[in-house]
């Protein structure tokens, strides 16, 4: 496998939780604080750095320190090579979306068990 494969899948992994999707709409407005982000979610905020530092490891956030706050960012450009693989089957139907999230799933599981 391709190091563009790994990141795709590792891409895919994890955008398919929506706790994580919920996370990187959030961070299209602009970059959260780590308790910004973990605000809205019925979860304790250690919760919440795990699914962080699953997006951080598919590259599709970056997290800093200022001081004591940890500030996340919504890294974009590690987005493109999956939007420009989900342009080349065109527009889905909401079945085919279904499917595609059954397949995306299996993945995310793998990746939590590593």
């Amino acid at each position: 496998m391709s190091d563009a494969d790994a990141r795709l899948d590792a891409s895919f992994a994890a955008l398919a939780d929506p706790t994580r999707r919920a996370i990187v709409n959030r961070l299209l407005a602009g970059d959260c604080t780590v308790g910004d982000l973990a605000g809205p979610f019925e979860m304790s905020l250690a919760a919440v750095s795990k699914h962080l530092a699953i997006l951080t490891r598919a590259g599709l956030i970056s997290q800093h320190r200022e001081g004591r706050v940890k500030w996340c960012r919504l890294e974009i450009d590690a987005l493109r090579p999956a939007a420009v693989w989900m342009e080349a089957f065109g527009s889905f139907d909401p079945d085919d979306l279904d499917a595609i999230e059954a397949l995306l799933l299996p993945l995310e599981e793998e990746q939590e068990q590593d």
